[in-house]
């Protein structure tokens, strides 16, 4: 995963109504917090968890 991917967020972790169908754009490189390896989403505070999104082709 690297900037300017465009991902969805899976059904790994709870992700509300409005978030299911929305395409997010990683914004940065991903990183490690507390153990978990996380990006930076456009119009998103904090990291979200790689693991819990998937990548998708346009």
């Amino acid at each position: 995963m690297k900037p300017g991917d465009k991902v969805v967020m899976n059904n790994k972790y709870y992700v509300s109504a409005e978030n299911k169908s929305r395409i997010w754009t990683v914004a940065s490189e991903p990183w490690m917090c507390c153990g978990t390896l996380v990006v930076k989403l456009k119009g998103k505070s904090g990291g979200y968890a790689v693991d819990g999104l998937d990548i998708i082709s346009e």
